[in-house]
């Protein structure tokens, strides 16, 4: 890796345990607020889409061992459990306690990466957080897609600006690190739509990004939008284009989590490109 390069997540972990550290995905089972309400989810959102398993019916240890036991044939002996699906905050803190100290007692596990929105990260939640500092590698990670309000609203996010700035601000105040999830190519956007939204994850401090294209799914509501032809996503060169655009707008001590998206099963409409060669291509322009 170039020394004035982004680091990846990957590149990070090595440099701080001194070896590869690999994420295991946890389903707590905790769904989603803005979905499961009468909000009525993101427009873009079908759960099942954007994640490889929904095995809540295993507990969080179960969970882990399972996958433990898979990637030590490739000899990786050290994890991350990464609550991923759904909003992973979304639950009396007595509750996520349970779950996380399922991950506490496995000493492989030296990361914890949860998933939220910036919505549901109320002040127990981030002290409780907080308190496992001392025993991992943390990463909370916020759904923001959009510093525009106006596209937020367009998407029906459910939440604001101000929400993910304030929950950024108050969850560094505890020592906590930051992953931002950005959407490139949403409805009514482009480069420089997208540089403010780069601006304001430069502004607050964001430590990590992980950043996805435009994806549109069978049954959401963006795929109507995309059959009356208000929705293009951005193709192969275009998404490169773009998410190189963005990412030299952060500073190069971000820590990059993901370069492109994928999609679970046969639910993916559009774009339909190489996510492989994508990846490799940003990769090597950022020096990754």
């Amino acid at each position: 890796m170039k020394s004035d390069a982004y680091p990846s997540l990957s590149n990070y972990w090595g440099a701080l345990f001194g070896e590869r550290v690999w994420r295991i995905s946890v389903d707590a089972g905790l769904g989603c607020p803005h979905r499961d309400s009468a909000g009525g989810g993101c427009a873009f959102c079908e759960p099942a889409s954007f994640v490889p398993t929904l095995g809540a019916s295993r507990s969080v240890g179960d969970q882990l061992r399972r996958g433990m036991a898979d990637l030590q044939r490739k000899k990786v002996n050290r994890f991350a459990a990464y609550f991923q699906p759904g909003t992973n905050t979304n639950a009396p803190v007595e509750t996520l306690k349970k779950l996380w100290d399922e991950a506490a007692e496995i000493d492989e596990v030296v990361a914890l990466c949860v998933g939220t929105r910036p919505d549901c990260v109320g002040e127990p939640v981030l002290e409780l957080l907080a308190s496992y500092r001392n025993r991992f590698d943390i990463w909370l990670e916020l759904g923001l897609q959009s510093a525009s309000d106006l596209t937020l609203d367009r998407i029906n996010r459910g939440h604001d600006t101000a929400a993910f700035s304030d929950a950024v601000t108050r969850a560094r105040g505890r020592g906590l690190k930051v992953c931002a999830h950005v959407i490139l190519g949403l409805p009514g956007e482009g480069v420089e739509e997208e540089a403010r939204t780069a601006a304001l994850l430069t502004s607050l401090g964001v430590e990590g990004v992980k950043v996805h294209q435009l994806s549109v799914i069978k049954g959401t509501p963006m795929e109507a939008l995309y059959e009356r032809g208000e929705v293009v996503p951005p193709g192969e060169e275009e998404y490169i284009a773009r998410a190189l655009a963005f990412l030299r707008r952060l500073p190069p001590s971000t820590v990059v989590h993901r370069l492109v998206g994928d999609t679970m099963g046969e639910g993916l409409v559009s774009p339909s490109f190489d996510k492989r060669r994508v990846f490799y291509i940003i990769r090597e322009e950022l020096g990754l």
